[in-house]
């Protein structure tokens, strides 16, 4: 299955091929520049996301039993997944309903003016009141960052037909999904250097310096996104005129979604789950209760350096393989080592054998990048037509950071169902977790369709076809301002709606 160097293209990607008139290639550059103005924006999220673990640490050294009884230290963490949730729903409507550009860098906007304000919170001196001004600005944060996933995503996997044929799944990765990583990484290398600046001092620095310049990245960005055009697709295909046939689309592509959005789901229920196993090093290696704050937040990198080999070496893969098997492939393989990790974690998990462990983890987590973290996010993209693409990414991502946030309620209870044994609590989520990843595999395998270089092109055909069956007036599709829609099809019926 996972042998052959890259799937067949389809009878249907070889007749659209064939009837595809002869256009002038635009350069490298000219193609890659939207792909990356459209996607790199994910950048953001991977950073905002991890530096406030820096930020939590640091809060708690500087404020003690303040911090440790105040409402914030159960929300800060967390309450950008309820924001982002609201980003992505409502970005996903607007970038189909209004414009990706347009949506983007409204989300840039949002992303940087709050991120800004969360590194200068404050309130009348009192430190309560600064920790909740903090945790509201870090919802609006996640607005932000939720925008970016279905109009920037979906503009860039549109933006990715341009590019030569055989590549177009790993550009697509490299600015989406690998930027998150890259993200992790700076977000945790970020509080280190400044950190070290400040001698494990001026505490307030360090994280407010940490936290400000998370808006130095989207500022670049907003820039960059004032050039780029709408994607092709999204002119030719837009619904942005068009009355949306929300039955026809559910009829059509309802059962798809779910099966996306519960891939993601369970991604994303997993992977927090994972998590525990950092604290497990970290907690080896050094005493976190006295060790200094370069001496935690180094360690932290480095395992967050992790995800990149898998993200990186998994991007072509995506092209290789296709997909779905990259998926499949990736998350079965993860479940392998983290069965191996659960069954061996009373070994593993002891001073000595730091090493071993840590190159274990970083294996398992290269794993889950290569699979699951490169591919869903491609897959949501490109297995539905252009007029819905948005609000179809937008749902099957929001569905993931759901997926997040029950892990976050649920793992505890699994976690005590361990008992008093720290061996079986650590070994029970892992059980759980590997085998959710069996069943994501499973459900790629068998309930999503075939993804090629010109799915995308090829799903706005079927549509297509799909709406003239069923009455629907497609001259209403497309950016075609002042030109309105005609009464009646081109089937020679009135226009329904559904």
């Amino acid at each position: 299955m996972f042998g052959r160097k890259r799937p067949a293209a389809s009878t249907e990607e070889v007749q659209m091929a064939e009837q595809q008139p002869v256009q002038e290639r635009k350069s490298f550059w000219k193609s890659i520049l939207p792909v990356m103005a459209c996607g790199a924006g994910l950048f953001s999220d991977g950073y905002i996301n991890n530096v406030i673990g820096s930020v939590v640490t640091i809060l708690a050294i500087q404020y003690g039993d303040v911090w440790k009884s105040s409402n914030a230290k159960h929300y800060l963490g967390d309450i950008a997944f309820a924001g982002t949730v609201v980003g992505q729903l409502v970005f996903g409507y607007l970038s189909d309903n209004w414009s990706r550009m347009n949506s983007l860098l409204v989300s840039t906007v949002i992303l940087l003016v709050f991120t800004a304000l969360t590194a200068g919170s404050y309130y009348h001196g009192d430190a309560v009141g600064m920790f909740n001004m903090l945790t509201a600005w870090r919802f609006f944060v996640g607005i932000g960052i939720g925008g970016e996933y279905p109009a920037g995503s979906v503009g860039c996997a549109e933006s990715t037909g341009e590019l030569k044929s055989g590549t177009r799944n790993m550009w697509f990765i490299l600015f989406t999904n690998t930027m998150i990583d890259w993200g992790f990484v700076i977000g945790a290398f970020v509080p280190y250097v400044v950190a070290a600046a400040c001698q494990n001092q001026h505490l307030s620095t360090i994280w407010r310096t940490s936290l400000g310049i998370g808006a130095v990245f989207p500022m670049v960005l907003l820039v960059l996104r004032f050039f780029v055009k709408e994607p092709e697709e999204f002119q030719k295909n837009s619904m942005k005129y068009a009355k949306t046939p929300y039955r026809l689309v559910l009829r059509f592509y309802g059962f798809r979604l779910f099966i996306v959005s519960l891939i993601w789901f369970i991604y994303d229920f997993s992977a927090y789950s994972f998590g525990i196993y950092s604290s497990t090093i970290l907690a080896n290696i050094f005493n976190q209760d006295d060790a200094p704050l370069t001496t935690i937040f180094g360690w932290n990198t480095v395992l967050n350096l992790f995800y990149i080999p898998g993200t990186m070496l998994g991007a072509p893969l995506s092209d290789w393989l296709g997909p779905r098997y990259a998926l499949a492939g990736g998350v079965t393989l993860q479940a392998v080592v983290g069965f191996i990790m659960a069954g061996n974690y009373g070994r593993l998990a002891q001073p000595g054998m730091v090493g071993a462990f840590t190159v274990v983890y970083g294996i398992f987590l290269s794993l889950g990048e290569l699979g699951a973290g490169n591919n869903i996010g491609l897959i949501a993209a490109k297995t539905c037509a252009t007029g819905v693409r948005g609000r179809y990414y937008g749902i099957a991502a929001a569905v993931g950071k759901i997926g997040a946030f029950v892990g976050t309620l649920v793992f505890p209870f699994i976690i005590a169902a361990g008992g008093d044994s720290e061996t079986l609590s650590a070994q029970y989520p892992f059980w759980v977790s590997s085998s959710l990843s069996v069943l994501s595999a499973v459900l790629a395998l068998v309930a999503l369709p075939h993804i090629g270089q010109d799915t995308i092109a090829l799903e706005d055909q079927k549509f297509r076809a799909l709406l003239e069956e069923n009455g629907y007036d497609i001259r209403q599709l497309g950016l075609r301002k002042g030109e309105e829609s005609a009464e009646v099809g081109e089937t020679g019926e009135k226009p329904v709606s559904l």
